[in-house]
């Protein structure tokens, strides 16, 4: 049946930390089934921020995401993973023989002995400001995702926000936009703060304009947003021409289906053991955002290693009579066991 799949691995989420799930299970020759609500390969690095940098992969001093997202998918084509995209992980079975059944909920149906769950924190909704006419600019200059920076070239723009998303957009617009405007509640900022100290530097050297104490509490416009309205805490305001409104506070996750799987659970994630990323049920792991155990960083780097390390620990759960031997990829080009 067309619907109907059976695999290896049922990895569910197709960001950065999926992809390189593949890479690692293909070493093990096993065969891959990725599921994402998505339409495309890549998570929020390809569908919220593909045109943004990345410092903290491993011999990139910087990279764009979309651009890793595209490298990955290349690095794991050789393995011939499957991709259901624009498919949601509605329910999984555990059947007598052992092994899984997951149902998307556009009918699609993959069974395997391994699932791995990689689903970042599940379907994000970007935290909105509450303005009474926010909605008639949303698409009309009110932005909560920039997927290309290059929309807002020679554009006048404000950004509201202070953690890292905030930061780090404005470092960017502040070589492409018109204007930037940094709008922030507080004086500190809970960024990096390599990307605060820059961003008081732009501010310094008059790249930006950096407006602490303040929100933007109106918009005006005539079909197309034109300006904004930002109140400070001393009751002043002001009106700043704006093209474009991006508020960044942040995502809110929504954990969907897989909270009902019956899986332990830990600060809305998935709990897992630190030693093989196993969850609750033998067989189920969980890598990147959505796995919690104590001492957790929230990296892509942290998912690439979580996922190899669960690979492997399922490969030696299945083939408990072989001894592992765990050669160079860059000498073999292959895992290699030994019974």
């Amino acid at each position: 049946m067309p619907n109907h799949h059976t695999t290896d691995v049922i990895i569910i989420g197709a960001g950065p930390c999926g992809l390189f799930a593949v890479f690692e299970a293909g070493m093990l020759k096993l065969h891959c089934h990725l599921v994402d609500y998505l339409p495309t390969p890549g998570g929020q690095c390809a569908e919220i921020y593909p045109k943004k940098p990345i410092y903290d992969i491993p011999a990139h001093p910087s990279i764009m995401a979309g651009d890793l997202i595209a490298n990955l998918v290349t690095q794991i084509a050789p393995f011939k993973p499957q991709y259901s995209l624009g498919e949601r992980a509605e329910s999984l079975e555990h059947l007598e023989d052992g092994t899984f059944r997951l149902t998307t909920l556009g009918g699609i149906v993959i069974e395997a002995p391994t699932v791995l769950i990689a689903g970042g924190l599940g379907c994000f909704e970007p935290r909105k400001p509450v303005l009474d006419n926010l909605a008639a600019f949303e698409n009309a200059g009110v932005d909560y995702i920039i997927k290309d920076p290059e929309k807002y070239r020679n554009k006048n723009v404000v950004v509201a926000g202070g953690g890292d998303s905030a930061l780090d957009w404005t470092i960017v617009l502040a070589d492409i936009a018109a204007s930037v405007a940094l709008v922030h509640r507080s004086q500190t900022f809970r960024a990096a703060p390599d990307s605060v100290e820059k961003a008081h530097a732009l501010a310094e050297s008059g790249k930006i304009t950096l407006l602490t104490d303040s929100q933007v509490t109106g918009l005006h416009g005539n079909g197309h947003l034109e300006k904004v309205t930002i109140a400070f805490t001393d009751n002043s305001t002001i009106e700043q021409t704006a093209e474009y409104f991006i508020p960044l506070f942040g995502l809110s996750p929504k954990l969907g289906p897989i909270a009902t799987w019956g899986l332990g659970m830990e600060r809305h994630g998935v709990k897992v053991d630190p030693l093989t990323y196993m969850t609750s049920v033998a067989g189920i792991y969980a890598v990147g955002d959505i796995a919690e155990y104590p001492n957790k960083l929230k990296l892509i780097l942290s998912g690439f290693h979580e996922a190899a390390v669960a690979l492997h620990s399922e490969y030696q759960r299945l083939h408990q009579g072989k001894k592992h031997i765990l050669k160079y990829s860059t000498i073999t080009g292959i895992t290699g066991f030994e019974s």
